[in-house]
């Protein structure tokens, strides 16, 4: 797995090349946005983890300038610039992911995993650090496997296939019991249970008042946001 690791700091770039070697990655390095540019185009990496504050070029403006040659590589974008405006910016101009720093590297290591399957046409659910492995159902927090029932999975499945939209309780229950008649309860006691299984992993189950629940990325959002 080839990653073209773009990062001005060179004794975080140390750290890194060496946890992402150990981790099977094949890493090239750089440290400056003109050369990341043409290291790109002459590389061919499987996915790139881009710093945004580069001597040379911006790494908004190197990100821009792949898109605008037709690259479909993921690019996660590694960055001390935490505002939400910055995280929404980078994705609209073509961001596969956006990892804030400091950061965790085995959620580092399992974000471009990530992105990489994904490029491959591998199936996968999954918001901020939690990821349902399909189709085998593994679910993940991290690179650390999580023991979910299979309702549980069920009803994990119907929000990460549609993250960041609420989704009715009505909905939810058929999707997890189907034609069961379960008390009207049910499904709220699942999302008690599953909210302590995803504890810590970044993804945040939240009640929408007499609309239903949605999963959202903590990391995108301005605030605490009530459960």
């Amino acid at each position: 797995m080839k990653v073209l690791m773009v990062e001005d700091d060179l004794a975080l770039g140390d750290a890194l090349g060496r946890v992402l070697q150990g981790r099977g990655f094949e890493v090239t390095r750089c440290a400056d946005g003109v050369e990341a540019l043409a290291m790109f185009r002459r590389r061919s990496p499987d996915v790139v983890l881009l710093d945004l504050s580069l001597p040379g070029m911006d790494g908004m403006e190197v990100l821009r300038l792949m898109r605008d040659g037709g690259s479909q590589v993921p690019v996660l974008v590694v960055t001390a610039r935490s505002a939400v405006q910055d995280r929404v910016l980078g994705l609209n101009e073509g961001a596969d992911d956006y990892l804030t720093k400091p950061f965790d590297i085995e959620e580092l290591a399992a974000r471009l995993k990530a992105l990489v399957r994904r490029s491959h046409g591998t199936q996968e659910l999954r918001c901020a650090m939690l990821r349902v492995d399909e189709p085998t159902g593994a679910v993940f927090r991290g690179a650390t496997p999580l023991d979910v029932s299979t309702r549980e999975l069920a009803l994990l499945r119907t929000l990460l296939a549609r993250p960041g939209q609420a989704i009715g309780k009505e909905d939810l229950h058929r999707a997890v019991f189907g034609d069961e008649a379960l008390g009207a309860d049910a499904i709220e006691v699942l999302v008690h249970r599953l909210r302590k299984r995803i504890h810590g992993s970044g993804a945040q189950l939240v009640t929408l008042r007499g609309v239903g629940y949605l999963m959202i990325d903590e990391a995108m959002t301005e605030g605490p946001v009530s459960a």
